[in-house]
């Protein structure tokens, strides 16, 4: 993965609060710290995609003639396949 090199300018208080990061020992640079930011971000929306699709496929599927429990059972037996 090839690196690129960015120029970006932040506000005095913005600047301060990157460098308490690195001096609280979470980075040890501000790059690391926005590299962070960045992954943080990214993986936040891939789950907000996810679950904007399982909310359209919800409401595409109709209303259910399932009780509530029968819905809780089917998903905890579907969560017990998956994980173990």
């Amino acid at each position: 993965m090839g690196v690129i090199r960015k120029s970006i300018t932040f506000t005095e208080q913005q600047d301060e609060w990157i460098k308490k990061q690195i001096e609280k020992g979470d980075f040890t640079n501000d790059s690391e710290y926005i590299r962070h930011l960045v992954r943080t971000h990214q993986s936040t929306q891939q789950d907000l995609i996810a679950l904007e699709m399982a909310l359209d496929e919800g409401l595409a599927s109709g209303v259910s003639d399932k009780s509530v429990d029968d819905i809780w059972k089917d998903a905890e037996l579907k969560y017990a396949k998956k994980n173990g």
